[in-house]
């Protein structure tokens, strides 16, 4: 007679939300890139991310801010699943999909131009903020839940500072940034883009953790 051989079934981890993580800052990054080499004029220095949208391949950065604000909603779906749940867990994570749903908001009311000017729509200003403090805050929020599981512990104290470094950029951004103007004017594009640098760095490193985690 033969034995019959018992196997343990794997259980399943939460690599779906993780490569969501991973691909989508790489995915944004990477469709920017290609529409500052399609209009050569754009000057990333200076110019927001959204500021693309004004040009006539536009199209592809709102579809840009739809994938990434899917893929971010995703990822903090899994992310949550994947950390040790606690009275008042939820709130780190709500806000991460917040954010994501802000980029969606932001894809909807793209900016134009008007002659050299550029418009920005209420809409898409109101997909910013959700967007950025919802981050920004959403990684200050989940660095206490971090801190508190042993799996996470080692990466809760770059999440804090993370969030609060892209709070700073974003206020500097969205205040005096924004206008060209102000001394900081000229390189509102920069300051924008270490915001998001930092951003998607630490959306990267928690999605790489995240990919070894059971549910």
């Amino acid at each position: 007679m033969v034995a019959a051989i018992e196997t343990t079934p794997r259980r399943p981890t939460l690599w779906p939300a993780a490569v969501a993580g991973i691909a989508g800052p790489i995915i944004f990054t990477a469709l920017v890139v290609v529409q500052g080499l399609l209009n050569p004029e754009y000057n990333h220095l200076a110019l927001t991310i959204s500021a693309l949208a004004a040009w006539p391949s536009g199209w592809i950065q709102n579809i840009n801010f739809f994938v990434l604000g899917v893929l971010m909603v995703a990822y903090a779906i899994g992310l949550n699943l994947g950390m040790r749940q606690g009275k008042g867990g939820l709130i780190g994570p709500a806000l991460l999909v917040v954010s994501g749903l802000g980029l969606l908001v932001a894809g909807s009311f793209p900016m134009s131009r008007a002659g050299t000017a550029f418009v920005v729509p209420p809409g898409h200003l109101v997909g910013a903020v959700l967007s950025f403090l919802g981050a920004g805050i959403g990684l200050v929020v989940i660095s206490r839940r971090l801190a508190s599981d042993p799996g996470w512990r080692g990466l809760s104290t770059y999440t804090l500072m993370t969030g609060v470094a892209m709070l700073i950029l974003f206020l500097v951004t969205f205040t005096v940034g924004r206008s060209p103007d102000s001394p900081l004017g000229p390189w509102g594009g920069l300051i924008q883009r270490l915001t998001v640098l930092l951003w998607f760095a630490c959306t990267m490193i928690l999605a790489w953790r995240l990919r070894r985690i059971q549910p």
